[in-house]
């Protein structure tokens, strides 16, 4: 079973040594220094929770959280606020931004490792559920909904970067006659084939492929050069 992956954000030093040495031996833990190299980390690795920091320069910390909830890509993970700030105004401010808990400094290792497993725990049980609503029931590919859903995600990556977006429709050619001639069983076995052929054929992890509806397909390439298309 993989690790799960947790996201540390303090732009103090030694605050991230601590909490990598109360987490690095039961969770693959990556760090960030900044709000920007946070979000920029988000959404690359999807860690499957974050402990973050409120008081850091340039983003503070529920800045981060609120740009993390805007987006649909990273909208669903966890984020327990760690910080030096105890008032009640400060914890409910954090509950309305969108984190799940709150944990004041100074660390305690029981605490932090106790609230990280509920949440991991909690998040694990709603990834199950989301990931059965976003199939399609035919093919086990992603259905239309989790397409719609990655497509508005990443263009508005590409649009807040600059960068480029590749959309890939593929529709499969006289499938009504071949449906009518051996029948729908033969049918959806061709769709099953061809969904799991083309969903082997894209090479990169953040790519992502899709029905979209009866015959018809789409990848989504986030940063797929023209001169490859």
């Amino acid at each position: 079973m993989n690790q799960s992956r947790i996201l540390i954000v303090d732009d103090e030093a030694l605050n991230l040594e601590i909490l990598h040495e109360i987490l690095a031996d039961l969770y693959s833990v990556t760090r960030a220094v900044s709000g920007a190299e946070a979000l920029e980390e988000a959404q690359k690795t999807l860690p499957d929770l974050i402990l973050l920091d409120i008081e850091m320069p340039e983003i503070d910390g529920y800045e981060v959280c609120k740009h993390l909830k805007d987006d649909p890509l990273t909208q669903n993970i966890p984020i327990i606020f760690v910080t030096g700030r105890v008032e009640v105004d400060d914890e409910t401010r954090g509950f309305d931004v969108g984190a799940v808990d709150y944990i004041s400094k100074p660390y305690n290792p029981r605490i932090i490792r106790a609230r990280v497993n509920t949440h991991l725990e909690l998040k694990h049980h709603r990834d199950v559920l989301e990931e059965l609503s976003s199939l399609d029931g035919l093919t086990g590919v992603a259905n239309r909904r989790a397409f719609d859903e990655r497509l508005s995600s990443e263009w508005n990556r590409a649009t807040r970067t600059n960068s480029t977006l590749a959309l890939v429709m593929v529709d499969v050619d006289f499938f009504k006659l071949y449906n009518d001639h051996y029948g729908h069983a033969s049918g959806d076995d061709c769709l099953k084939q061809v969904a799991k052929a083309l969903a082997d054929s894209l090479q990169r992890e953040y790519d992502f492929f899709a029905r979209y509806g009866g015959e018809e397909f789409v990848a989504v390439l986030p940063g797929m050069e023209e001169k490859v298309l």
